[in-house]
């Protein structure tokens, strides 16, 4: 299994060509120690908004060794 932290990552877009976030609506959530987890949280998200077209979420991988410390 590949090493690195997982995030989920996106929030409501100004239009439908998903370039720019509205301001405010921005939402991370993690870090997920794998893939799976963050799919599962990804999954809620989206299913949460699918009736807002101009939301998005996606998920993202930290290069293995650039994890965050813990706080």
């Amino acid at each position: 299994m590949a090493s690195g932290q997982y995030w989920v990552v996106g929030g409501e877009f100004g239009s439908l060509n998903f370039h720019t976030l509205v301001h405010g609506t921005q939402q991370v959530q993690g870090p997920f120690a794998s893939r799976e987890a963050a799919q599962q949280a990804w999954r809620a998200l989206s299913e949460e908004n699918r009736h807002r077209c101009n939301v998005r979420f996606t998920i993202v991988r930290n290069a293995p060794g650039t994890e965050a410390a813990a706080a």
